[in-house]
């Protein structure tokens, strides 16, 4: 096999949002928690997971690889220093926070819902402020940052489109590729706003602006953590799904509560389900902790924080779950492990990207695959469907 490519998902916002509540609770790694700004000055990066159906629920046992029938497949996660108004321009932590976000496919933006920490996270009272001016602030941010990468020789990037002919899409997004833009996004942005492809020369600075914003939406897709639900006012939530955002009501301290408990040993717990089951011995303390979160659950009907990462994978970037294997009968390995493998693919792939993904020289040879569930023979331009079982042939 070869090395499994894992996607990032970056978790963005100001500090003492609760983002590296949030890390630690999806990553159980070992990160600084602390009540004050820039508790994260360098980004903490992790493994978690997107959780799906595993296959083997339609075999008459488990395959080993899942929990409970619930198959947990890598992400990387990264928790980047907080982010205050006016990163852009170096203020606070902002030129790390910015970097740091180019690695990222998706952003999951941790909003402080309950409104109890200010613009550049000092902890003031519940509902004192306004969660929806850091979303603005993350926007603005975020677009500035791609503005100043732009601008940089603009004029003589322009110049040579108009002397050369050039296609102005292939210059932007050759400008923008560390950021992740392509010739795609810019096409349709140009279109969007109706900008003359031909003139750039003639593009106004708030053109540019515009530009910028859109290619910020698209490149980096974003949905928002809205944290500290079981706290936040009711108008606060209500508002924030208001936006043209997926919005996760998520409590990342409850999460973090069952993860520790279940690695104490002191419940069961699967990440994302609506409940969990007490097989140890909690301490008064920690019995009474968990009763705060079980009626969290049962108001919430889950912590958010498998949601988050679910949808910002699997809706925001598109990918569906494929598992390869070499006997499409037993859906195992050379080795006779069932289901042993689970990729990460975007939506249209085939299987001879499935193939490449797996290893450089099984794409090289592919020849057809095989459907596990119905023994089909599977031509190069099938289009694969999450929770496919697939079983490639190549030349020797």
């Amino acid at each position: 096999m070869g090395v499994l490519r894992i996607r990032e998902v970056a978790l963005a916002g100001k500090p003492n949002c609760g983002k590296s509540t949030f890390f630690k609770a999806a990553t159980l790694a070992n990160v600084e928690i602390a009540n004050y700004p820039f508790t994260t000055i360098d980004a903490n990066i992790g493994i978690s997971s997107v959780r799906v159906d595993c296959p083997c629920l339609e075999l008459d046992e488990r395959c080993g690889q899942c929990r409970e029938g619930a198959r947990f497949v890598p992400v990387g996660l990264i928790d980047v220093a907080g982010l205050v108004h006016d990163a852009h321009k170096g203020r606070g932590l902002g030129n790390a926070f910015l970097d740091r976000l180019r690695e990222a496919s998706s952003i999951v933006h941790v909003v402080d819902a309950s409104g109890s920490t200010d613009a550049e996270g000092n902890p003031v009272g519940v509902g004192s402020h306004d969660p929806l001016e850091d979303v603005d602030i993350l926007e603005r941010e975020l677009t500035y940052w791609m503005m100043q990468i732009l601008v940089r020789g603009w004029d003589r990037l322009a110049r040579r489109v108009q002397a050369e002919h050039t296609k102005i899409e292939h210059v932007i997004a050759e400008q923008l590729s560390g950021v992740g833009v392509s010739q795609a996004h810019v096409r349709a942005a140009i279109s969007e706003l109706g900008l003359p492809s031909d003139k750039p020369a003639a593009w106004h600075e708030h053109e540019l602006l515009d530009l910028c914003d859109y290619l910020r939406s698209v490149s980096k897709p974003m949905l928002i953590a809205a944290n500290k639900m079981d706290t936040a006012p009711e108008e606060n939530l209500k508002r924030l799904k208001e936006l043209h955002y997926t919005v996760v009501p998520t409590s990342a301290e409850a999460e973090l509560v069952l993860r520790m408990a279940e690695r104490a040993g002191l419940i069961e717990y699967v990440p994302g389900d609506g409940d969990f089951r007490i097989t140890g011995t909690p301490t008064e303390k920690q019995l009474r902790a968990l009763e705060r979160v079980g009626e969290l659950l049962e108001r919430f009907g889950s912590t958010g924080v498998q949601e988050c990462l679910n949808r910002a994978v699997l809706e925001l970037l598109g990918l569906i779950v494929v598992y390869p294997v070499e006997d499409e009968a037993k859906w195992t390995d050379k080795d006779g492990r069932v289901l042993p493998d689970a990729f990460l693919m975007p939506r249209g792939s085939t299987p001879r990207d499935l193939a490449y993904e797996v290893h450089t020289e099984l794409g090289e040879g592919f020849l057809y695959a095989v459907d596990g569930r119905t023994g089909r023979r599977l031509g190069e331009s099938y289009e694969l469907k999450s929770g496919d079982v697939i079983k490639i042939v190549a030349v020797k």
